[in-house]
This record gives structure tokens, C-alpha cells and sequence, in this order.
């Protein structure tokens, strides 16, 4: 099994580092499967408990991963960079839908709101040993989420959504544990997931968030963790509706210990009411970020939480960064008090593109869906040549593969670009010409 590596050592700390070694080294190659505990207990001449220590010490460090009666194996490298690979290249000319970017024609200014908050460190420098969430913005903050019946509880600030996500996740997950995720869903969770050593858990979606039946299905098979996303979800536009979302806590409430992540992914650019799921959980956590609405170089996202885990988050941070930056909490805190996005104006521009692109899909017989947010779901039969024929006409989509685990293929289209009723309308042809059945060549 082990070909010509051996694994050496009479202490548990000693077996381990032999096998990160032999991984480090290339001996032990991904996938490959390691000896059962007896066995190896036997050929070292240590007690079994010695190498289920050792073993266990290694699945925490996310080296080996254990699949019951399969047993252990060296654990798949890290799919980091996987899905942010498949990307398209516009060509000089096309028009780049691909990137999921906001119109930068709907963020606001930030140059009154750092002006303030620069003025404000001049009379108040912040310091080491100061609270690492900036009272006003936490005030803001907490305030807004208490208008959305976000349960109670305390925040931290973190460098956007997704390092909030794997902060939490490195808290109180484990290597191999499962991760119920939305499918398709976000790229950059997709990744994070197996990079952390976790394993994702498909869980369908339709027009009104995760269907309840696949959400049990995942905590049954032994999820312990579940992310949903409450609007504007990336890629399909998804919203969990009121009724949804009561089935969704009705599920929950039967797994009381799961950890529920939910990300508020619309906040501020989407005018759908917010039906929360947290509170059913004992553990849970509440992402916004200001990326999407506010701008995505603005790295702040406000996290509220159960006290158990917000502590420990913050707790993390001290051994870490620190704080993220006061000065700019007080800017986005700035951006909140000011009204800086007219978040009625704001929706109704990306909702008006949408409708427009679904509408003039519709007129030419192609199915589509984006109930919120900024971007269009289109399934594709063949993803791959929708993708190259739309690049030939001018236009750079998103492969749905960058989204998907078991789902359907499709394509992601962002309609921020999409100003113009004659760009909807060209982009619309294209569309239906590309995901078109090809018509088989005959040769007589």
C-alpha cells in the first residue's frame, strides 16, 4: 500500500511527523491509502491508541482524511485556485459579463466619507489596545440588522464575507467534516471548502433559496455545518421567501447543532425583504458585506453571531491582524449615515436589466432566472460551446462549471454592463444562438 515509503516512530507526535514528511517529500501522494491502525500499531510495535492519536493529529492538521470503513488516506491537495482558473479571456472588443462586478455608475463616492474618517483619526488616532469594532459603526450596524430580525447578539468586523466564513469554519469545523453548500452556488465557498479540508454537500436551489428536502438530506448524511445564501445568491439570484424560509428553520430546528452560516449577499442593493434563518441554531452566524453595494475594495463585512463563536472570532483576530482597519469602519460608517446608496434606486436599476435580459431571453424561447441581485442564470446543455460561440460574438460569460458540483450546466451572465436596450437585445440573440442544439452534419 505504502510502496517504498515506511513509516517510522514510537510516539504519537513521532508517527505523525513521519507522514508529514513522507507527503511533504512526494512519497505519500494524494489519494493514497494508509495502513490500518492495528496494522501499523503491529509493525511499529506501539500500542493501537498511539497511531489513532497520531492519525487524529494528522486529520486535524487536514494531512489525511478518513472515509469510515475505507479507512485513511493522504488527503486530495488543496483546490484553491480550481474554479477561479475557469475564467474567460475577453478578446479586444468584448464585452467582459463574466467577472460578477457591480457598475461602478451605481457606487457612491468615498471620497467625503474617508475625508471624514481621516479628520476623526487625527482627533482619535487609533491605537493598539483599542476595541477592534469602532463604536459607531457597530452601533450602525447592529441597528439595522435588529430592523431585519437578525436575533441579538454581539459582531465583529471582518476583511469580507469570505474570510468571516473561514474564520468561523476553522473554529469549529474539522478536516473531513461535511459542508452543506448551495449548488450551484459561490465560486470563492466552492474553493474554500476543500482548501480548508472540508468536503461540500450539494444542496439544490430553486427561484426561493435551498429546497428543504436536499438541506435534510445533507444534515442526515452527516453535514455539520450549512451555508445558505438569503438574497441576490450568486449565481441563480435565488431569495428565501418567507414561506421558505420557514420551512428551512423547521428543518434546522431538527439539527440543533449544526452551524448555520448565512450570508446577506444583497444587503443594500437588493430591495427583497430579508427572511432570516439564524436563531434556530445554538451555533450561528450572520454575514453583510459592503463589497457589492459600496465597492468591492472596501474589505468590510459585519458579522453577528451567537456569543460563543463571535468571541472566539475575535479572539482569533488578536492572535492574527489584529482589528480590520478603524479608519475604514468609520468611512463605510460614514457611507451609512450619509445615505450614500439610494438602495431603492439602486435595486430597481439592476432589477430593470434583468427583467430586460429574462424577458428578451423569454421572446427567443430561452430559459432563464434572476429573481435578485445582478446577475442571470442560464442553463446550457453544452456549457463549454455556449461559452466559446458567445466569446466569437463578442461577449465573455461565466462557465457555470466555476458555480456547480451535481447541478445542471449553465452560464452566468452580469448585467451590469447591460445600460442599453440594444445591448440587452444583441446580447439576447447571442444568447439563444449559443445555447442552441447544434444541428448534426450529415456527409452524403
Amino acid at each position: 500500500m505504502l510502496e517504498e515509503y515506511r513509516i517510522v516512530g514510537r510516539g504519537a507526535s513521532e508517527i505523525a511527523a513521519s507522514v508529514e514528511r513522507g507527503v511533504a517529500d512526494g512519497a505519500l501522494k494524494p489519494g493514497q491509502g494508509l495502513p490500518p491502525m492495528r496494522e501499523l500499531a503491529t509493525s511499529l510495535g506501539v500500542n493501537p491508541n498511539t497511531v489513532a492519536a497520531a492519525y487524529r493529529t494528522l486529520r486535524e492538521r487536514g494531512v489525511i482524511e478518513t472515509a469510515g470503513r475505507r479507512g485513511s488516506r493522504v488527503r486530495a491537495r488543496p483546490a484553491t485556485t480550481a474554479r477561479g482558473s475557469l475564467r474567460v479571456e475577453p478578446p479586444p472588443g468584448a464585452r467582459d459579463l463574466s467577472e460578477g462586478n457591480p457598475d461602478p455608475d451605481l457606487l457612491p463616492p468615498l471620497a467625503d466619507a474617508f475625508a471624514v474618517a481621516a479628520r476623526r483619526a487625527a482627533e482619535e488616532p487609533g491605537l493598539y489596545a483599542r476595541p477592534p469594532v469602532d463604536e459607531g459603526f457597530g452601533k450602525l450596524a447592529r441597528t439595522a440588522m435588529d430592523a431585519d430580525g437578525v436575533p441579538a447578539g454581539p459582531i465583529a468586523v471582518t476583511s469580507g464575507t469570505l474570510d468571516a466564513v473561514e474564520r468561523v469554519f476553522a473554529l469549529h469545523l474539522r478536516p473531513g467534516d461535511a459542508v452543506a453548500v448551495e449548488d450551484p452556488g459561490w465560486a470563492s465557498l466552492l474553493d474554500l471548502v476543500p482548501a480548508l479540508g472540508l468536503r461540500p454537500a450539494p444542496v439544490a436551489v430553486d427561484d426561493e433559496g435551498p429546497l428543504p428536502d436536499a438541506l435534510e438530506a445533507a444534515l442526515k448524511a452527516g453535514a455539520r455545518a450549512v451555508v445558505v445564501t438569503a438574497r441576490a445568491q450568486n449565481p441563480t439570484g435565488a431569495v428565501v421567501s418567507a414561506e421558505r424560509a420557514e420551512r428551512l428553520r423547521a428543518v434546522l430546528a431538527r439539527w440543533p447543532e449544526a452551524l448555520l452560516v448565512e450570508d446577506d449577499h444583497g444587503h443594500a442593493f437588493v430591495d427583497q425583504p430579508l427572511h432570516t434563518l439564524c436563531g434556530v441554531t445554538a451555533r450561528w452566524v450572520f454575514i453583510r458585506s459592503v463589497a457589492k453595494a459600496y465597492g468591492p475594495d472596501l474589505r468590510v463585512a459585519v458579522m453577528a453571531g451567537d456569543p460563543v463563536t463571535v468571541d472566539r472570532v475575535q479572539g482569533r483576530q488578536d492572535l492574527g491582524p489584529g482589528w480590520v482597519s478603524r479608519l475604514l469602519q468609520r468611512a463605510v460608517a460614514r457611507l451609512w449615515e450619509t445615505g450614500a446608496v439610494d438602495v431603492p434606486a439602486v435595486a430597481a436599476a439592476y432589477r430593470q436589466r434583468r427583467e430586460a435580459l429574462i424577458g428578451a431571453l423569454e421572446r427567443r424561447g430561452v430559459e432563464a432566472c434572476g429573481r435578485s441581485g445582478m446577475n442571470v442564470w442560464v442553463p446550457a446543455p453544452d456549457e463549454t460551446g455556449a461559452v466559446a460561440r458567445l466569446l466569437h460574438a463578442g461577449w465573455a460569460v461565466a462557465p457555470g462549471a466555476r458555480f456547480r458540483l451535481e447541478s445542471g450546466p449553465g452560464l452566468r451572465l452580469t448585467v451590469s454592463e447591460l445600460v442599453d436596450a440594444e445591448d440587452v437585445e444583441r446580447l439576447a440573440d447571442a444568447v439563444a444562438a449559443a445555447v442552441a442544439p447544434v444541428a448534426p452534419r450529415t456527409y452524403g
